[in-house]
């Protein structure tokens, strides 16, 4: 068996190894919440009588006497103290947003093959953003050493990351570089990131079941699934274009 056939059988088998990972979805915490209860009550006010005046009459002879008036002083009711109730502060409620279901997950979806050293990749057509020959890639200092730097085209930059050694580090050596032979540039959705590989094989149909997906975020949220019959890794492009913007590998 030559040394390209025995890289390509590691390289399949560490990649069936990654997909077959148990994850473990982590608790979720949920609030607790109080009640208030409202203690003021209303209160009558007292009600005072009305006072009426006397009758006068008037003699037959005599000057009329008036008779004085005695006005009742009317004390103007106290309001009780009322002790005001502590309001408790209730946390609103937040509902937990649901996931986004992605365009390829639901029914017949289209998928792009292509290789790296020999490790066939795809992703959903949907999230491709193009594909550019590759040409010269200016190398920028203090990055990453998967990302191999940035390609002009058309005066836009793309970021161009070295697929193999983003992928697999730690199987990233002098003997599997020197057998890289990156000639295209695969666009990542509407981003400026780019993996560099070696073919493209070919576009796909497939069907829902003909994916082993992953049902649960683990440890390498970048796979989206495992294509069953060829035995090769489905990206999910926005899990790993975030993963690039952080300045992170498939390891961390």
């Amino acid at each position: 068996m030559s040394d390209l056939q025995a890289s390509q059988k590691v390289m399949k088998h560490y990649l069936n190894a990654l997909l077959t990972d148990d994850v473990v979805d982590t608790p979720l915490q949920e609030a607790k919440k109080q009640q208030l209860n409202q203690l003021l009550a209303p209160v009558s006010a007292p009600v005072v009588a009305p006072v009426k005046a006397p009758d006068i009459t008037k003699p037959a002879v005599k000057a009329p006497v008036a008779t004085p008036v005695v006005k009742t002083p009317v004390v103007a009711p106290v309001p009780p103290v009322v002790e005001q109730a502590k309001v408790a502060t209730v946390a609103p409620t937040v509902k937990a947003a649901e996931p986004v279901v992605k365009e390829y997950r639901k029914g017949r979806f289209q998928a792009l093959f292509f290789t790296v050293a020999g490790l066939k990749v795809a992703l959903p057509l949907k999230a491709l953003g193009g594909i550019h020959k590759i040409m010269p890639i200016k190398s920028l200092p203090g990055q990453p050493q998967w990302l191999k730097g940035v390609m002009l085209y058309r005066e836009q930059k793309i970021n161009v990351v070295d697929t193999a050694r983003w992928v697999m580090p730690e199987k990233y050596d002098q003997e599997l570089a020197e057998r890289l032979d990156y000639q295209y540039v695969i666009m990542l959705g509407n981003s400026h990131w780019g993996l560099a590989c070696d073919t493209l094989v070919n576009t796909i149909a497939l069907e829902q079941d003909d994916v082993k997906w992953r049902e649960t975020e683990g440890k390498r949220p970048w796979l989206a699934g495992l294509i069953k019959q060829h035995m090769c890794a489905l990206l999910d492009v926005d899990a790993l274009v975030a993963l690039l913007a952080k300045g992170m590998n498939s390891q961390q």
